[in-house]
């Protein structure tokens, strides 16, 4: 017989003290190499109309927005009646489309509150802001926002 007998022991813990570095490091990590989308203009920076009335929108993330103004290459004309959806020039006819998809994005709850905001160059024409205004009424976006500038009071 042994003078010592051995102990048997269970699994040893797991060292988790590294852990919080491990989390931090990814957490700093994903930071730095995420990339916030934004929409690569086609049309040139709309030159906003003013208004004496101003409101800022509540949830942005519901906001799909449409621009309207000069394109900035010159294949697709010279006039300031060109329409932007995401990232490509379009027409008033694929507007509907471009609603559906912006509501597949979002939760079924969230549909009703979406609106959508057109950001038209005040040197565009009312024709092209009414087309999308009826392609819009055809698919139901009824809250629609024109987005403007606050005018400055005008000194006496």
């Amino acid at each position: 017989m042994s003078k010592f007998k051995k102990k048997k022991r269970g699994m040893p813990a797991v060292n988790t003290s590294s852990l919080p570095d491990i989390v931090f490091m990814l957490l700093f990590f994903f930071m730095v190499t995420t990339v916030m989308r934004e929409t690569d203009l086609q049309v040139e920076s709309p030159r906003l109309p003013s208004a004496s009335e101003v409101k800022k929108l509540e949830r942005k993330s519901l906001v799909s927005t449409i621009y309207v103004g000069k394109a900035k290459d010159a294949k697709y004309g010279t006039t300031y009646n060109r329409i932007q959806l995401n990232d490509k020039i379009a027409t008033p006819e694929d507007v509907p489309s471009f609603i559906f998809l912006e509501r597949e994005n979002q939760a079924e709850s969230d549909i009703p509150f979406m609106t959508t905001s057109i950001k038209a160059d005040k040197e565009s024409s009312v024709g092209t802001l009414a087309d999308i205004r009826e392609k819009l009424r055809d698919v139901n976006a009824l809250k629609l926002s024109l987005s403007t500038h606050k005018a400055s009071e005008i000194k006496k």
